[in-house]
């Protein structure tokens, strides 16, 4: 089947959803959840065959690697999935105008979401979950270096549906070339929505390359800002947390941010990083600071490259503020859009930073590692938007949906 051809089909599929009923689609994720669990080994060594051609120095090796118990969690969240309810045929208005026309406006499926992402197989099962649940079709462009993953994922999937007599076009996988890529980004007609997943590179390539309408999943360069109010146990566990609890995701902790009255404390602020090796890049304030206080072979002089960078690894910036004032404008400069947080006792300058932050999720005394949607209570996610159209955040069920408009009318006619 060529890629036009498999356009096709899954557009066709996708004019099936809309007549399935709720209990269908949540009798489907739950199947797909058992299959999961009773074909762990194939996925596992499928997913095996992936992490032998990745460094495990790598960064992307711990997104890429699957695990029994990532697994088991995996089965549970689209457990979740099903027993979240559906977002579709939601009334989010409803009035009567002067000609007595009744107007409501109802969530409704996109139709089709292309999605393309890099090393993260448990994508594959996320996309296809919320795309169901919401009367989505699914077209998955996963990197070469899950393909092997992928492929066992999908071929399960399509198990389920078959068995089930559904028409597994419902969500299809694509190979992993640069030409299906292209594909996708310019199948107007076919597609009705892309999301891309990944590094700012890649984002960056499907929004300045796309003809199909597209939703950012922005790159994730998150701060934590120590304000001169701030608690130094709550600040030193919410900086470990951000940072080292999976350094590889977009959640976590790329610069803190101190303000220069608290530089006393910032040894014992960033004592916990130790235990992780974490390569601390810190500004001349900073540094003299932490030296003879943490290891030196994991203490830097920072430069103008250390910030604005997404590390994904055991790495972070430090730089030295005067005040609330000069954190934010560091935030708006090196910033992605993404989370923030600050460590504060001061509700004055906690209200200012919420206030004045331009991010997706703004965090006061936690860490921005919650930046999820599970932890949201969306169940799963299929990405944290970055720009302010549609959707901003995690992205779950309701964030998978439309809108159109229903008229209902008595024989009216428009006069001119």
């Amino acid at each position: 089947m060529n890629l036009n051809e498999i356009f096709q089909s899954v557009r066709a599929a996708s004019r099936k959803l809309a007549m399935w009923d709720v209990e269908m689609v949540n009798t489907l994720l739950r199947a797909v959840a058992d299959k999961i669990e009773e074909k762990t080994d194939s996925l596992l060594e499928a997913n095996q065959e992936d992490l032998q051609r990745m460094e495990v120095s790598n960064p992307k090796y711990d997104r890429l690697k699957l695990t029994k118990e990532r697994l088991s969690g995996i089965a549970a969240d689209m457990r979740q999935v099903a027993a979240l309810p559906s977002p579709l045929g939601r009334v989010l208005e409803s009035y009567t105008v002067p000609s007595g026309l009744r107007l409501k406006k109802v969530s409704v499926p996109f139709g089709v979401i292309g999605v393309i992402y890099e090393a993260r197989p448990n994508v594959s099962f996320d996309v296809f979950a919320l795309c169901l649940k919401s009367g989505n079709a699914a077209i998955l462009k996963g990197g070469s270096d899950a393909d092997a993953s992928n492929r066992v994922i999908v071929e399960l999937i399509h198990e389920v549906l078959e068995e089930s007599g559904v028409d597994p076009h419902v969500v299809e996988l694509l190979p992993s070339s640069r030409e299906a890529t292209a594909a996708l980004l310019h199948a107007e007609g076919w597609v009705d929505l892309i999301i891309p997943r990944g590094s700012s590179s890649l984002i960056r390539y499907v929004r300045e390359e796309a003809t199909v309408p597209v939703i950012e999943t922005g790159a994730g360069i998150c701060h934590t800002y120590f304000d001169q109010a701030g608690d130094l146990a709550k600040g030193a566990a919410i900086v470990n947390n951000a940072k080292t609890r999976r350094v590889s995701v977009c959640n976590a902790l790329d610069c803190l941010l101190i303000h220069r009255a608290r530089l006393a404390d910032l040894p014992d602020l960033c004592a916990p990083l130790q235990e992780s090796r974490v390569i601390l890049y810190a500004d001349e304030p900073a540094y003299e600071a932490l030296s003879g206080r943490y290891p030196v072979e994991w203490l830097r002089p920072a430069t103008p490259e250390s910030y604005g960078t997404e590390f994904l690894d055991y790495k972070m910036a430090i730089k030295t503020v005067e005040d609330i004032t000069e954190a934010v404008s560091h935030i708006y400069a090196y910033g992605s859009g993404h989370s923030e947080c600050i460590v504060t006792e001061d509700k004055e300058a906690a209200d200012f930073f919420t206030r004045a932050v331009d991010a997706a999720c703004v965090y006061v005394n936690a860490p921005t590692s919650f930046t999820d949607g599970a932890q949201f209570g969306l169940g799963a996610e299929i990405g944290i938007s970055t720009q302010k159209l549609h959707a901003r955040g995690p992205m779950g069920l309701r964030e998978m949906t439309t809108y159109k408009w229903i008229v209902e009318g008595n024989g009216q006619i428009r006069k001119k």
